[in-house]
């Protein structure tokens, strides 16, 4: 599941770059196809699973998981990680569901206001981390806390109900452009926005070299602790535009909407492919993560199997994901050590 290791310096990569390059291209493939096959054995008991009506509600939640996967991933890749992402979801989709329920603002404001509160959530873990050197798990783990406890506090033990909210509102989780619901093709404008960023310019180069190797990246003059409050920043903006998502698909929003997410969103990225220990990994293959692994969860409904199995999968993905990564990482270090010799 590593990828290939971000040049720093280089401006064209190397035979080796190339063909770790080739591998990590073919992993996004690889899921898909699995993707593809797991439907098709699913629909083999469960017919049901390649209705309209089901095909587009996974695809609209996984398009909401996506969003807050491609966040998480740029996260990872700087050798961090947002454990925050929850609640940051959880409290904008309430602040958006309050404003709205009370008449304060008209819809489009309103929703500019989440992404909003959802980037200066995520500026305010950049800033715990880059700035005051907080480790991010720590950190996040502690923010996580915090959010979710404001959450309660403006909530004070009450709930809006879709009826609550503008006539529409909710139906925009169904609204349609050609066919294709409106939700995915927000997240895949979003996947492809941010993938062009990190392979295209020089801050993406930055994320890269970060992750790969901090002290490099120093010598370099890149600004890690820049780099790194940047990308809690877009996480937190992605965690607002998940949280306004999660807020419109489901209508009735309490104080714990959106628990137990970060699970799958960080299941979502090292499925993906994204190194958990940071330096590479693509922001697409969170976002077919995503898809993927709310494709199981449907299937599991579908056949009648208990929901164990779900959260027993998100944790084995996590956990095999992280040894392989170690293992193809020493590897990858023998390699270099052994091209230079004594």
């Amino acid at each position: 599941m590593a990828r290939a290791t971000a040049a720093v310096a280089a401006p064209t990569a190397g035979p080796l770059s190339r063909l770790l390059g080739a591998a990590a291209r073919q992993r996004e493939l690889s899921l898909v196809l699995i993707l593809i096959a797991m439907v098709g054995l699913v629909a083999l008991q469960a017919p049901q699973v390649l209705s309209s009506d089901n095909l587009t509600d996974v695809s609209v939640l996984a398009a909401v998981i996506a969003v807050a996967a491609i966040g998480e991933a740029m996260v990872v890749i700087t050798r961090n990680v947002d454990l925050s992402v929850e609640a940051t979801m959880g409290l904008v989709a309430f602040a958006v569901a309050g404003v709205l329920s009370n008449g304060l603002l008209p819809v489009p404001l309103a929703m500019l206001f989440g992404v909003g509160l959802g980037l200066v959530l995520g500026m305010v873990n950049g800033v715990i981390v880059a700035v005051f050197r907080v480790p991010s798990i720590v950190a996040t783990l502690g923010t996580l806390s915090i959010y979710r406890g404001i959450d309660f506090l403006i909530a004070g033990g009450k709930q809006v109900t879709a009826t609550q909210l503008p006539a529409g509102y909710t139906a925009m989780a169904r609204a349609t452009v050609v066919g294709i619901p409106v939700f995915v093709l927000v997240a895949v404008a979003i996947a492809i926005v941010f993938a062009a960023i990190l392979r295209m310019t020089n801050f993406g180069r930055s994320v890269y070299a970060v992750g790969s190797n901090p002290e490099g990246a120093a010598i370099l003059g890149i600004r890690a602790g820049l780099v790194t409050f940047v990308v809690f920043s877009i996480c937190g903006l992605l965690g607002g535009i998940a949280g306004v998502m999660w807020g419109i698909l489901f209508g009735t929003i309490n104080a714990t909407s959106a628990t137990g997410v970060t699970l799958q969103v960080v299941a979502a990225v090292v499925v993906g492919g994204v190194n958990i220990f940071g330096g590479s990994g693509t922001v697409i293959g969170a976002a077919l993560g995503a898809l993927f692994l709310t494709f199981i969860g449907n299937a599991l409904i579908l056949v009648r199997l208990s929901q164990f199995w779900l959260q027993a999968l998100y944790g084995l993905v996590i956990l095999i994901a992280v040894a392989l990564d170690a293992v193809l990482v020493r590897q990858f270090q023998r390699s270099v050590s052994g091209r230079r010799g004594p």
